[in-house]
């Protein structure tokens, strides 16, 4: 059961909202392989959006290998590619790198100390 939420003081685009609140979902396997998505038309319905703006993420999703299309049967989670879930996560973890380092520089820590809270909080 796909759950979508929208966030109007968010700012992030409601297509990339839906795009990535689904994409979560698959990743982290609330979404299972093979598992019926609502159809456009539904999910704009209950989310009261337009049917433009819902297509638009799923059109995203399925782009990204994410979900698959069968005509007058609906949409569908595609088999999980676990190099596309690898390259995701990565990118992912890139950005929160990007974030320690700028946080650690406006707090003067050196690449040791990081390290050194890295190891900590990894041997827990």
């Amino acid at each position: 059961m796909v759950n979508v939420f929208i966030d109007n003081k968010s700012g992030a685009p409601i297509y990339d909202q839906i795009y990535t609140q689904i994409k979560e979902q698959i990743i982290n396997g609330t979404l299972q392989e093979d598992d019926p998505l609502p159809s456009i038309r539904n999910l704009a319905k209950d989310l009261r959006i337009s049917v433009v703006t819902t297509k638009r993420a799923y059109d995203e999703l399925e782009k990204e290998g994410f979900i698959y299309t069968i005509a007058a049967k609906g949409c569908f989670v595609a088999a999980k590619n676990v190099e596309l879930l690898r390259e995701t996560n990565l990118k992912k973890i890139e950005e929160y790198i990007e974030q320690i380092a700028r946080l650690a520089v406006s707090c003067n820590l050196t690449k040791k100390e990081i390290l050194e809270m890295f190891d900590y909080i990894m041997e827990e």
